[in-house]
């Protein structure tokens, strides 16, 4: 027999009923029913219940055993009654009786229970991972995120993709966010960088003359937490293809994505038809560039209704350059309790409030009712109605000024109304592309010019196109979002070095630079560049909406904790004295 298991906890049925087996696992839950002692025993597949009463010859020792502690036990299997049979377990028809014991790790009192559903602490349970890890839900987020994985993987092999890895250690390169130094020993003074993502190196592949590059990349950005961000590491499904247009990107990742939320969603609808929605449109419908199309809100402009009107916030307010009113419309909400929620809402957010009309049924038929009805009057409070399409019972919630100023929490005012009314269907994935990206944005205390998104993306309209309005100018850039996340990044390419030399200089960068600070790029497009674009999709965010979870760390299996801190292996922690002398580096001391 094996030294330490002839079958797993989840393996034995009726099948085995009088063999001699040998287990081993966790003390899952310890029961004593009278002088029988029950052992729940389980391991990474499954449980199977031993017990031991006190004609074996190991009583004693079991009868020393706790929660956690790893053993291995010989034993004879019996059928369980009809009457005790477990239908919620696979091995639920029978139990072994145990005639020999050995502990292969003893456990300390420990810090969090693995049975049952407790809530702990995350500085507890990312401090002892290891606990945290055994238990069901985290069981299975991690089979989840393996399995996706291999799927990915099978699925991008399958389409005539390669795997191809890429340096961890290379040179700095603004991607968005900070980059981890390494400082080299050898070079002293100067510092290697880890890579935010592989996107000069895979589209460097692609000069090289691979046509289809794929890899499950690790990233890494020294960026601020956030529910669904790591503060330092991430990994992606990164993607190039050489020779492509916009559409082929799509039509190329589309099987691989539905694919992957159609096998492991769980049976909740998933969204064949995705849209291609302007960056434009995203903004004004739903506040955001990565909207849940679960919630059927959209958002629309009615400034024209506020102006000259008795509601002389806004009347003045659209008096100045720039700035217009949106509503969101509300089916349902129709109440001043629920209006006056979301009004509250509002001002928790940082804003003075929202206005709102309601529409009830009044004793001549449907009125209007709400301060701003009163103040705008009945032909303008039902010119809205109609424009919005509502009617009694509904409501309508109104923010005004700069677009940029209130965007955002009208956005998520309107992820806050769906919930709260049920208008959002949460048993489906729903997809859409945002495409038409703005490549330049304008700061307006300087007037700078400078890159909004992605600088290495082609204008819509090639060199043409940046001899105009560089505030006009879009790029081959699109992400994919999916239930209010944002799943996938990616463009074609900007791959003609003129083209690159002139983007840069609108925003403000001159040759030298561009040279100095992307050189191997700006070179390698010199020696006949193939047009080319790609993607990346985040591994972890996928898995997380998977797995069902709002929390990323769900599905990392060492996180950090959101200090950007490894409470389990004590990271960032101090060099050494001699290691700084090494690497001729000296600490300052904190102001």
């Amino acid at each position: 027999m094996h030294a330490y298991r002839s079958h797993t906890c989840a393996e034995l049925n009726k099948a085995q009923v009088g063999e001699t087996v040998r287990l081993s696992g966790w003390v899952h839950r310890i029961r004593d029913h009278g002088g029988v002692l029950f052992i729940d025993l389980r391991d990474h597949y499954g449980m199977t219940q031993v017990l031991c009463d006190p004609d074996s010859p190991v009583f004693a020792e079991v009868e020393k055993v706790r929660s956690e502690w790893c053993i291995r036990i010989d034993g004879v299997v019996k059928a369980r009654a009809d009457d005790l049979v477990n239908t919620k377990l696979s091995t639920g028809e029978i139990e072994v009786y145990v005639r020999d014991l050995e502990v292969l790790g003893a456990a300390d009192e420990l810090p969090l229970i693995v049975f049952g559903d407790q809530e702990y602490p995350e500085e507890t349970r990312l401090r002892y991972r290891y606990l945290d890890l055994r238990r069901e839900a985290m069981q299975q987020n991690m089979t989840l995120r393996s399995d996706v994985v291999a799927s990915i993987r099978r699925r991008m092999w399958d389409q005539g993709f390669r795997e191809y890895q890429t340096p961890i250690i290379t040179a700095s390169s603004p991607e968005g966010a900070r980059d981890f130094l390494v400082p080299s020993r050898l070079h002293p003074g100067k510092f290697y960088a880890l890579p935010q993502a592989p996107q000069q190196f895979k589209q460097l592949i692609m000069v090289s003359g691979f046509d289809k590059y794929f890899q499950i990349a690790p990233c890494f950005r020294d960026e601020d937490p956030r529910a669904d961000r790591s503060p330092t590491d991430f990994y992606q499904l990164d993607m190039e293809m050489s020779f492509v247009s916009q559409q082929d990107v799509f039509d190329t990742i589309q099987p691989v994505i539905s694919g992957v939320f159609e096998e492991f969603g769980g049976g909740r609808k998933v969204d064949a038809d995705w849209q291609q929605i302007s960056y434009r449109d995203a903004a004004l419908w739903y506040g955001t560039d990565k909207p849940d199309l679960r919630n059927p809100i959209k958002m629309q402009v009615v400034s024209d209704h506020f102006r000259g009107s008795g509601f002389a916030i806004f009347a003045k307010l659209l008096e100045q350059a720039g700035t217009e009113i949106r509503a969101i419309p509300a089916p349902g909400g129709g109440s001043r309790k629920f209006c006056d929620r979301m009004n509250a809402y509002a001002q928790k957010e940082g804003l003075p409030g929202m206005g709102y009309i309601f529409w009830r049924e009044g004793a001549d038929g449907m009125e209007a009712a709400g301060p701003l009805a009163k103040n705008i009057g009945p032909e303008r409070t039902e010119a809205i109605r109609q424009q919005l399409g509502l009617g009694v019972g509904d409501a309508a919630f109104f923010l005004g000024g700069k677009p940029k100023t209130f965007e955002a929490v009208a956005g998520r005012a309107r992820v806050v109304i769906g919930d709260e009314l049920g208008l959002t269907d949460k048993d489906r994935f729903a997809f859409c592309w945002i495409v038409d990206f703005p490549i330049y944005e304008q700061d307006e205390e300087t007037g700078a010019i400078d890159f909004e998104h992605n600088p290495f993306s082609m204008p819509q309209g090639g060199m043409e196109a940046l001899e105009g309005d560089p505030l006009a100018v879009k790029g081959y850039q699109y992400d994919l979002a999916c239930n209010g996340y944002e799943l996938v990044s990616g463009a074609i390419r900007n791959h003609k070095p003129e083209i690159m030399l002139k983007a840069f200089e609108l925003a403000g960068y001159g040759a030298d630079e561009v040279k100095n600070r992307f050189g191997a790029l700006f070179n390698a497009f010199h020696y006949g560049a193939p047009p080319h674009g790609g993607c990346a999709a985040g591994i972890d965010r996928i898995v997380m909406l998977l797995a069902d979870q709002v929390n990323i760390r769900e599905v990392i299996m060492f996180p950090m904790n959101q200090r950007a801190e490894d409470l389990m292996m004590a990271a960032p922690s101090e060099p050494a004295a001699e290691q700084l002398m090494e690497l001729s580096l000296r600490v300052l001391p904190k102001d």
